[in-house]
């Protein structure tokens, strides 16, 4: 009743109306009338909720004195149409980051090589948001919190690898202790935080495939966003929880550094190109083969191919041979990815994927089938025959596409938040988190239209469509008898 009360205002007012347009106009004239003011008035409603934000991108994360190149520079690129899409949230989007003690993070730059090798993503990522837009020094305003903690410093000196037996600890004693003096933690579950896990399974914080999958990923984290390196498209444990597939940290100032000497486009005199680990017979830890065999079959059967540059040894100067290179080869280790991903685009060789079910860094920004290859784990041995057949078809597309500087920029992480960059493609895809939370949210709660408005149109339809029906008269709708709606 209180929704069919806005019908009986004016009551003489309005049944003049309607009986003017009945006799002027026809009944069936007056149904496509109301019928076409119903749908005009919805167009306005969803319209007027849904104008495209005029802020500029460009002042999120970079400095003023740059928008104007930034406006310049998107332009209609695969990069460039994500970020428009996710325009809105992006421009809002605020990250809290916790300030903890040093122990769990700037105490291990002590040693150099922390923020320097293949797992310093996390050393990375902490640098860059402290000093990015998106940061907010207001927990009450934040999106998302960022837990900075770095497991992948603590490096064995028997063998000088990263060993991370201590990584479920050290985050767990964080979490207590965020949790303990601010509400946060507690009050979403962990579930708007977002932690770094770097290392070869990811948050299972182990290197062997069979450890990781039986320790999978900590209770404490499994609520949380992780950013991780690893990723597959099967279903896995170690990504049994919200994740971003992150690519693994190479330097951007060794890339540069690379290209200033040898440009990307110069000449490449090395056909195919690998430089690792690579066993004779491949070793058999507890019953573990070492990259599944692949980096052994590659050796036995191109280690005498002249096309195939493949060293087994240590060179730091390596990345002089990359971008000689026409293809480079990346099989997969102890676990599928590798950071010849990245030196391989940042270089301008064309990778050739050799991990069967990865999935690849950033694929929402980066066009990975136009700039690589995939060879099955099973097919090494035609290997040679696809790389010719490559070369002799489609080389020229795939490396116009792969120099494309927008393409490297992605894969890269800066301490100053760069457009485009590895850090800002995390940021997309957090903003992307939030639309679908706010489009989740519209669609099992939210009214279309605001104050009621919704109820009263359909109320008016509901009413229209049994006078056409005959169980109600006009008579009856304005002077709000005959039926009562509850």
């Amino acid at each position: 009743m209180a929704v069919l009360k806005r019908f009986t205002r004016n009551r003489k007012g309005f049944y003049g109306t309607m009986k003017f347009i009945r006799s002027r106009f026809g009944f069936r004239n007056f149904k496509w009338i109301l019928w076409l003011a119903v749908s005009f008035f919805f167009f306005v409603g969803f319209m007027s909720r849904h104008q495209p934000s005029t802020n500029s991108l460009g002042r999120i994360i970079i400095s003023n004195s740059q928008s104007n190149v930034v406006s310049r520079a998107i332009s209609d690129t695969k990069i460039a149409s994500v970020l428009r899409q996710n325009q809105d949230f992006l421009n809002d989007l605020k990250v809290y980051v916790y300030e903890l003690p040093s122990k769990y993070n700037v105490d291990w730059l002590a040693n150099e090589r922390c923020s320097n090798h293949l797992f310093a993503s996390e050393v990375a990522i902490h640098k860059a948001l402290m000093k990015s837009d998106v940061r907010t020094f207001d927990p009450s305003k934040a999106d998302f919190f960022f837990v900075p903690v770095y497991v992948s410093c603590n490096f064995s000196s028997v063998n000088g690898f990263p060993a991370i037996g201590h990584a479920r600890g050290l985050i767990l004693s964080a979490i207590e202790l965020i949790s303990s003096e601010l509400p946060f933690w507690n009050r979403s579950n962990g579930s708007d935080h977002v932690f770094v896990a770097s290392h070869d399974y990811g948050a299972c914080f182990h290197a062997m495939e069979d450890r990781a999958v039986a320790n999978g990923i900590p209770e404490f984290m499994k609520n949380s966003i992780i950013l991780q390196t690893f990723g597959v498209k099967h279903r896995h444990p170690c990504q049994d929880a919200d994740h971003v597939v992150i690519p693994p940290y190479v330097s951007p100032e060794k890339v540069q550094s690379t290209l200033s000497r040898s440009p990307i486009n110069g000449r490449r005199d090395i056909f195919a190109f690998f430089r690792g680990k690579m066993e004779v017979h491949p070793k058999n830890v507890s019953g573990r083969f070492y990259s599944k065999r692949v980096r052994t079959e590659i050796l036995q059967n191109y280690g005498n191919d002249r096309r195939f540059y493949l060293k087994r040894h240590r060179f730091a100067g390596y990345q002089s041979e990359i971008v000689r290179s026409v293809f480079c080869l990346c099989p997969l280790g102890w676990a599928p990815w590798s950071p010849r991903l990245v030196e391989a685009v940042a270089l301008g060789c064309v990778p050739v994927i050799i991990a069967d079910g990865i999935r690849l860094p950033l694929e929402s920004a980066v066009p990975w089938p136009e700039i690589s290859l995939t060879v099955n784990e099973k097919d090494v041995g035609k290997l040679g025959r696809i790389l010719d057949y490559v070369a002799s078809t489609n080389l020229s597309f795939i490396q116009r596409n792969l120099w494309d500087r927008k393409v490297r920029q992605a894969l890269l992480f800066h301490d100053d938040v760069e457009h485009g960059d590895a850090m800002w493609q995390i940021f997309v895809a957090l903003s992307e988190r939030i639309s679908s939370r706010s489009n989740r949210s519209s669609r099992v709660g939210g009214p279309l239209f605001a104050n009621g408005e919704a109820v009263t149109v359909l109320a008016g339809l509901l009413c229209y469509s049994e006078v056409l029906a005959g169980v109600l008269t006009w008579r009856e709708v304005i002077g709000g008898g005959g039926r009562e709606y509850r």
